[in-house]
This record gives C-alpha cells, sequence and structure tokens, in this order.
C-alpha cells in the first residue's frame, strides 16, 4: 500500500520520490497542502471505492499513516 501512496503523491503533487519514505510527514517534509491533500484523498477513496471521513483525516500525519489507514480499511 505504501507504494501504491508513493506513486500517486509523485504523479500527482510532481514530488521527489527519494523524499517519500513511510515516516515523512505530509505537510513538514513533503510540502503538501491541504488543497494536495484533499486531492489525494479524493483520489484514494476513488480507486478503492471507499469514504474516508474527515475525523480520519486529521490523523494522516505521515505517508505511513495515509498507508496503514488504507491497508486497514480496504482488507
Amino acid at each position: 500500500m505504501f507504494e501504491e501512496i508513493k506513486d500517486a503523491l509523485v504523479k500527482q503533487l510532481d514530488l521527489d520520490p527519494d523524499t517519500i519514505t513511510p515516516e515523512a510527514e505530509l505537510v513538514n517534509d513533503l510540502g503538501v497542502n491541504s488543497i494536495e491533500l484533499a486531492d489525494l484523498i479524493m483520489s484514494c477513496e476513488d480507486k478503492y471505492d471507499i469514504e474516508i471521513d474527515d475525523d480520519d483525516i486529521k490523523n494522516f500525519i505521515t505517508v505511513g499513516d495515509v498507508a496503514e489507514y488504507l491497508s486497514k480499511t480496504i482488507a
């Protein structure tokens, strides 16, 4: 799941793949802003046919947080 999130960040936000690790913070390390995060969330919802609650999004600090959430949700 991490690799899929990493690919989405590279494609959607034109980020350097070498900077994206499970521990990388979306905002502080990768510079993802709120609009970019919303776009990432929407693409995940579309791809996996799920709805991600706003309260859950608040817990998405690192790339690993997103990957872990999706792994549990779509399992």
